[in-house]
């Protein structure tokens, strides 16, 4: 969906939480859903930089967005359960839930593989997922037309050495998508899809590659057609599908 045009209008009354929303894609698609009409639900492990992102919807002329600083490598389901509250008692419903933060762990053999760095990104990368879909599927139900994003990655289609604990925890988020979606396909207004963003510029990237240049490698403001796409209601009876944002 490189070539999709989106509404200025798209997400307009949309309610839409995007985590991992203070730095990397997760900050440029939550900008990028106000931009659209969207009131935008900041997730977020650091406070400071949810603000600032806060500050720039606002200062765009955004609608205000609302921020949950949640730290998803130690949130317990009571937790979950309780911000899913949170988000019912402030606007009732939620019409799209993009899962945006992740891990990357390692890059090193299995053999030499932390085993506390693995626990930590397999929760953060799917078991946070998982158990934040889980306390918001009654709000998503509650939205006439609602979307989950996942996101996915090439190493989380096909397995490489040393990318450890983030190849596997993106496999499952694959299989996590795959088997809601099914699970919704035909009886649910929800409708559940992957983005795998491919190389793009983040600090997470720079971490991956430290040898390359920046420059060279798409920017998250590029990906953001696709994010529109699926998160709009131009994407419903879309369900179930991996897209590649850059095509």
């Amino acid at each position: 969906m490189t070539n999709y045009t989106p509404r200025a209008d798209l997400l307009n009354d949309k309610i839409i939480l995007v985590t991992g929303a203070g730095d990397g894609i997760g900050r440029v698609a939550a900008k990028t859903y106000a931009a659209h009409g969207a009131t935008v639900i900041l997730l977020g492990r650091t406070t400071a930089k949810l603000e600032a992102v806060y500050d720039e919807i606002e200062a765009a002329g955004g609608a205000k967005p609302a921020i949950l600083p949640v730290d998803l490598s130690g949130v317990r389901w009571e937790e979950l359960e309780y911000l899913a509250q949170g988000v019912d008692q402030e606007f009732g419903r939620l019409d799209g839930l993009l899962h945006n933060a992740s891990l990357l762990g390692q890059r090193t053999p299995i053999a030499n593989y932390h085993y506390a760095t693995w626990q930590q990104v397999m929760q953060v990368n799917v078991n946070a997922a998982f158990g934040l879909t889980k306390a918001m599927m009654p709000l998503l139900e509650a939205s006439p037309a609602s979307s989950v994003i996942f996101t996915g990655s090439g190493v989380g289609l096909k397995g490489r050495a040393y990318w450890g604990a983030y190849s596997v925890s993106k496999f499952a988020t694959e299989g996590l998508m795959q088997v809601l979606a099914d699970e919704v396909d035909g009886v649910s207004n929800i409708r559940v899809n992957s983005i795998n963003p491919g190389a793009t510029r983040t600090k997470m990237r720079a971490t991956a590659y430290p040898a390359e240049d920046p420059k060279t490698v798409t920017t998250p403001e590029d990906l953001m057609p696709t994010y529109l796409y699926l998160m709009g209601e131009d994407s419903v009876g879309v369900n179930g599908k991996q897209f590649n944002a850059q095509g």
